[in-house]
């Protein structure tokens, strides 16, 4: 996505398997190469990783 993407929004490498199309290659943006998720942020289920994930948004927005 070479404009960034909004938070929330569904990266178009993410395959319907919720799998990285471009996992291990080098077009890969590093912010994604150096994320490390944690129990915490993926929760139990989609909608808790969702819900984790708006918090940082909002936390971290300038």
């Amino acid at each position: 996505m070479p404009h960034g993407k909004k938070a929330g929004e569904r990266c178009v490498q993410l395959l319907p398997d919720m799998r990285c199309a471009i996992f291990g290659r080098p077009e890969r943006p590093s912010f994604c190469a150096s994320l490390r998720p944690t129990q915490e942020m993926c929760g139990a289920s989609a909608a808790e990783a969702m819900a984790h994930l708006a918090a940082l948004e909002l936390a971290t927005r300038p």
